[in-house]
């Protein structure tokens, strides 16, 4: 990342940047950039911050979402009930603070603007989130957060390293403007953690459980050969 850094402050923040994300995902990484040299670079995923046993993280996640996301994003997979329940969030508060497109708490989250609409403003209307994670990867999603830059050729004024030429604008960037470097990727960690969640909320579940499955069919394994012996033993 120092290199990408050197190459943008040589180029300055409206640089033209090409960049492949697609090839580069298949090869472990985010994206390509030329740099100021015109040579092509790679450009590496950083690790999300995922941890469902952190409810408040999850908490965070939630509200920044409904505050940054839910007016454009829909997650249609999502109820407000599920939210409630798994992220141990008390009915009444997800009622008051995190239902801004509905007042049904079994409602899924629906986006706050009509999709048409944003169609005609973006030229395409942005895409449900709730199996993002699972499309695109818990890092992928992650530096993409936050690998916006300004760029004041593009419609928007910002582009992204990851995805360049995103119709997507840069919705944290009051956010980012008021935290520090660390405060910032630590609530889009927030973030990126809820959207893993919403992706796949038993994913911690199924790790478990599939932990003590495989312990249970290693212990198996001992009595089944040593009945297989003996059932074999007077067999030449």
């Amino acid at each position: 990342m120092s290199t990408l850094i050197k190459s943008l402050a040589g180029l300055g923040l409206g640089a033209a940047l090409t960049l492949t994300a697609g090839s580069a995902m298949a090869e472990g990484g985010c994206g390509t950039f030329t740099n100021a040299d015109g040579v092509v670079e790679h450009l590496a995923c950083s690790t999300a911050p995922i941890d469902f046993t952190n409810k408040g993280s999850l908490q965070n996640g939630a509200k920044i979402f409904m505050n940054y996301c839910a007016g454009c994003h829909s997650a249609k997979y999502v109820r407000h009930s599920r939210i409630a329940k798994d992220l141990e969030i008390p009915p009444e508060l997800v009622e008051k603070y995190l239902m801004v497109t509905t007042d049904q708490i079994g409602d899924h989250i629906n986006a706050e603007i009509d999709p048409d609409v944003q169609a005609s403003w973006f030229g395409a209307a942005p895409p449900d989130l709730s199996l993002e994670t699972r499309l695109r990867g818990d890092d992928w999603v992650y530096t993409y957060l936050l690998s916006f830059y300004e760029d004041p050729s593009r419609p928007w004024g910002s582009n992204n390293l990851v995805l360049a030429n995103a119709a997507m604008p840069h919705v944290l960037h009051n956010m980012q403007e008021e935290l520090s470097a660390d405060e910032f990727k630590s609530e889009v960690g927030d973030l990126v953690n809820y959207m893993a969640w919403m992706a796949e909320p038993i994913r911690h579940d199924r790790k478990v459980i599939g932990f003590f499955v495989i312990l249970f069919l290693l212990v198996l394994l001992i009595p089944v050969y040593l009945l297989n012996k003996e059932f074999w033993k007077d067999v030449k």
